[in-house]
């Protein structure tokens, strides 16, 4: 599948380059970083991460070998260590800042889209009263 960087007129560029820094100083945008950055270096979720990854791939060859105890004990443990880890306080905070990231971003996209179309329908009924 090709690719094409596509080329902005300079102006267009400065502006989504300015947009593009404002939105990674916001507040919002900072505390999303940080916090990823957090649950990133945490040892103690990585860990949970590998044994929850460990215990499903314990749990597909025991399927494989025709051992369904132990297939279901190694997804009960696998379910156990995913409540775990989801219920860390770390990935609650994560998981709430990246819906109001997320938010953040939604919102600016929608006013940037009302705007393009609302200039385009202004071009367009200049366009056409020229006709």
């Amino acid at each position: 599948m090709e690719t094409r960087d596509f080329q902005y007129e300079a102006e267009v560029q400065e502006q989504l380059d300015r947009l593009i820094e404002a939105l990674g100083k916001n507040e919002v945008i900072e505390d999303y970083k940080q916090i990823a950055q957090q649950v990133n270096h945490h040892e103690g979720l990585k860990q949970l991460v590998e044994s929850i990854k460990a215990l499903q791939k314990d749990a597909v060859q025991f399927a494989h070998y025709d051992k369904p105890e132990a297939e279901r004990e190694a997804i009960r443990l696998a379910d156990e260590k995913q409540r775990e880890f989801d219920e860390h306080p770390l990935v609650m905070l994560y998981r709430e800042k990246l819906i109001e990231a997320n938010d953040l971003l939604q919102h600016v996209t929608y006013l940037l889209e009302k705007q393009v179309n609302q200039d385009l329908e202004e071009k367009l009924e200049e366009v056409r009263k020229e006709e």
